[in-house]
């Protein structure tokens, strides 16, 4: 009888209709990549020189460190719109700290550790209170913003000395420093996810919070730490930033919240949690950066830019909804 019912099962599932989400997953991504970098290579002047393709790689390392903890966030089915005030105000001190005269490697952990604490204030109200993470983010989103204000006097602070200034301009063979970073906040977020128990965790969760409980998982506390990861890769993002203009700047970070997101969701990720890789959010980095950078070369202006940054990220949570709604593509009396 089982034998029975696995000989139904192969032409029921070929009967089940194109898989949207598994091609977007597999092929759709690295489609999208690859045509963006040949019609950038056939019109932007300039675009396949060394150079510039180090430039890019150097742009997309912050976007892509900060995409890198949002996914954390995200496979849990939340969201952080902090994430780019956090940059700020990391940087600042940062820069605050190194210019008091303190060695840079404790500069540059001053300043993730306020990433980390950000973070943590994140997850503590969204977890432990209840509190609904995109209001909790978009308020904390707007303190951290003023609080950059405020630590600054609303002007850049300025340090051409600036002890910790390698890690965002600095080569080591030949390779931007941050892309250095980038590789290993990859590499230690895939390990995290793919090679552990807290990973699986935080894909219950994503998936399924009550069941996750029922099952023993801490709940609260995973939610809470992939708050405080996101923090953290903000924290790093921040001094990447500080060091690539040598300064404190009270705006940075303005709108990355939003690349991050869409680099997440147009790698695959969804926004309802419990599926997507990091690898995924890395490519989708990759796009964005790509599409940035092409868009300058071909001197397109800066808010003609803004309009297609927009339809990117109308794009990205469309692909998201299609993902979500597997009968779409079902033939007329295929069976789901």
């Amino acid at each position: 009888m089982q034998n029975d019912n696995s000989a139904l099962a192969a032409p029921h599932s070929k009967r089940a209709g194109f898989d949207f989400a598994h091609w977007w997953d597999k092929v759709g991504i690295l489609l999208v990549l690859v045509v963006l970098v040949v019609l950038m290579a056939m019109f932007a002047p300039n675009f396949n020189r060394v150079d510039n393709l180090l430039n890019i790689a150097r742009a997309i390392s912050i976007n892509a460190v900060l995409a890198a903890g949002m996914t954390f966030v995200i496979l849990t089915g939340g969201i952080d719109l902090s994430v780019g005030s956090t940059v700020a105000v990391s940087g600042v001190v940062a820069v605050v700290v190194a210019m008091a005269g303190v060695p840079a490697p404790f500069a540059i952990l001053a300043g993730v550790l306020v990433g980390a604490a950000c973070g943590l204030v994140n997850g503590a109200l969204s977890a432990y209170l209840g509190l609904a993470p995109f209001i909790v983010t978009l308020g904390t989103m707007t303190f951290l913003r003023g609080l950059a204000y405020t630590m600054t006097a609303g002007q850049p602070i300025v340090s051409s000395d600036l002890s910790f200034r390698v890690i965002g301009n600095g080569y080591l063979l030949g390779i931007p420093v941050p892309v250095y970073f980038m590789v290993v906040v990859y590499l230690v977020g895939w390990f995290l996810l793919e090679r552990t128990i807290y990973g699986r965790h935080v894909y219950a969760v994503g998936g399924n919070a009550q069941a996750a409980r029922l099952a023993g998982v801490k709940v609260k506390r995973i939610t809470t730490s992939v708050y405080i990861i996101a923090g953290i890769c903000a924290g790093l993002a921040g001094m990447i930033f500080a060091a690539r203009v040598i300064s404190a700047q009270p705006t940075a970070g303005t709108g990355y919240e939003l690349d991050a997101i869409a680099a997440v969701v147009l790698g695959g990720t969804s926004l309802a949690g419990g599926r997507g890789r990091l690898f995924g959010t890395l490519i989708g980095s990759v796009i964005l950066g790509v599409l940035g950078t092409g868009l300058i070369l071909l001197n397109v202006p800066f808010f003609t830019q803004l309009l297609i940054k927009g339809i990117v990220i109308i794009f990205a949570v469309a692909i998201d909804g299609l993902k979500s709604r597997p009968n779409l593509f079902r033939r007329r009396g295929d069976t789901a």
